[in-house]
């Protein structure tokens, strides 16, 4: 699986986290549930998701 990093706020973290607890999962399996569209994606979630393509665009375009 392909590494990602990416850098959130406190209050975001904070929010992610106690999701992950009421759902009973782990922050990573949190944030993939979110990101394959498991809830209704915030706007931030949207704007985040594609930046992440437009640059995975821009690499396989490099080469």
């Amino acid at each position: 699986m392909p590494k990602l990093i990416v850098e959130v706020d406190e209050e975001l973290y904070q929010m992610l986290q106690e999701a992950a607890r009421v759902n009973q999962l782990t922050l990573q399996d949190e944030c993939l549930r979110r990101l394959e569209g498991g809830v209704r994606r915030s706007r931030y979630m949207d704007a985040l998701l594609a930046e992440l393509r437009a640059g995975d665009a821009q690499r396989r375009a490099k080469g």
